[in-house]
């Protein structure tokens, strides 16, 4: 099935660009945000054994030789690592660099400020369910983002409205790629199956959404208590957790919800 205009496959999903105001600048700016995402993943991609860090996991190119934004991408991958306890982390279980967890966030947050430079200034990007939009103006509406229920991917669990202090919401678990978060040793599969966390920006509401998969209640009780950052958890029996600042405009299912501490 074709993509509709503005969408383009990258990263082993689907990235769609929604611009405010139609013109003839907006198939550039379409093309400017897909030579963003094609850049990043020949960088970073562990699907592509060209790119440069399957070349440094297979000791081809070492890490000090790669591009700065691979060095770049790390480094933020590791201060991520130690702001939240080793629950977020940019290495498998075999001690290879995977930087997934950070390398869509950086090129959501890379496109998003190239559309806002064209003068777009009311936008949105998606990939994947990883959504950044720009700020809303005065007397402008916000963008209303689903949550797609993990146990119907035809419905949805939750409502966010972005763009106001909120501008980014992330979703990451096993609902549609399995157990493919690493947990951690001796620890089992993650008790949610799925987490949404929204925030100020993308990097942090990825990242953290990641982190509350990978440390379970803890790392969830503890990105309550120190980021400012509203999240939504899944339960693998299907109950909610959420956050006491979850927005409160989002609608939440009825089904078993509670408060996260």
């Amino acid at each position: 099935m074709p993509l509709p205009r503005g969408a383009f496959a990258a990263m082993g999903t689907v990235v769609s660009v929604r611009l405010g105001a139609a013109g003839v600048h907006a198939d550039a700016a379409v093309t400017a945000v897909a030579a963003v995402f094609t850049r990043w993943e020949a960088r970073c991609s562990l699907f592509d054994p060209d790119s440069e860090l399957s070349r440094v996991g297979r000791g081809e190119l070492a890490l000090a030789d790669a591009s700065v934004e691979v060095r770049d991408a790390y480094a933020i991958a590791l201060d991520w690592r130690a702001r939240t306890g080793d629950a977020f982390t940019p290495h498998r279980g075999d001690g290879r660099i995977d930087l997934n967890g950070v390398v869509k966030a950086l090129a959501l947050a890379e496109a998003g400020a190239a559309l806002e430079r064209a003068g777009f200034a009311r936008h949105g990007l998606d990939a994947g369910g990883d959504v950044l939009v720009a700020p809303v103006g005065a007397g402008e509406p916000p963008w209303q983002i689903g949550i797609v229920d993990p146990a119907d991917r035809g419905a949805l669990l939750a409502r966010v409205d972005l763009g106001g202090r909120r501008l980014a919401v992330a979703t990451s678990g096993s609902a549609e790629r399995g157990d493919h978060i690493w947990t951690a040793p001796g620890a089992g599969p993650s008790p949610f199956v799925q987490v949404s966390a929204a925030a100020a920006d993308i990097v942090t509401a990825d990242v953290l959404a990641t982190a509350v998969v990978a440390g379970g209640h803890d790392a969830l009780d503890d990105v309550a208590d120190r980021f400012d950052v509203d999240v939504l958890a899944v339960r693998r029996d299907g109950s909610l957790l959420a956050t006491p600042g979850w927005p409160r405009r989002a609608k939440v299912s009825g089904r078993g919800a509670g408060a996260a501490r």
